[in-house]
């Protein structure tokens, strides 16, 4: 019975330590795969400029900031904050950033639904995984705190 109970000890020990080798990775790999969604809505926004401004003014109801401002920031908070994020250069800084577009994004759009509503929460939850924890070892970030610290 000893015997058993120490071989499982043993094996869940081996089992965490493979997770944390590979926990950086994982936070790598939700990095980039977060940092992707808000970069192609900021693309198809400065793709297609004219009716990014359109969508601004008659559709996306921002609060308190004129929609063609509305509209620059979005699309520079997209473009250059899901840059930041992939890189883990600033990243607490760019999913701040993401994370007040992403609220914005849910206030402004009335026609968003059910499932875009799941889809910012998500995204959201991520983000603030991200403000709390940082962007992992594999950055930029890491290092420099890294340093910083000792």
């Amino acid at each position: 019975m000893k015997n058993s109970c120490k071989a499982v000890i043993k094996l869940a020990k081996n089992g965490i330590a493979g997770l944390d080798y590979l926990s950086p990775v994982m936070d790598l790999a939700a990095r980039i795969w977060l940092a992707n969604v808000f970069f192609r809505a900021g693309y198809v926004k400065i793709s297609s400029w004219s009716s990014t401004l359109q969508l601004f003014d008659y559709v996306y109801h921002v609060p308190y900031l004129p929609p063609h401002v509305a509209a620059y920031l979005a699309a520079g908070v997209e473009l250059g904050g899901s840059v930041l994020l992939a890189l883990g250069f600033g990243a607490r800084f760019a999913a701040i950033a993401l994370s007040i577009l992403n609220a914005t994004a849910v206030i402004s759009y009335s026609g968003l639904g059910a499932a875009g509503l799941e889809e910012h929460f998500f995204w959201g939850l991520l983000l603030l995984i991200f403000i709390f924890h940082g962007p992992g070892k594999l950055s930029p970030d890491y290092l420099i705190r890294k340093k910083i610290t000792g």
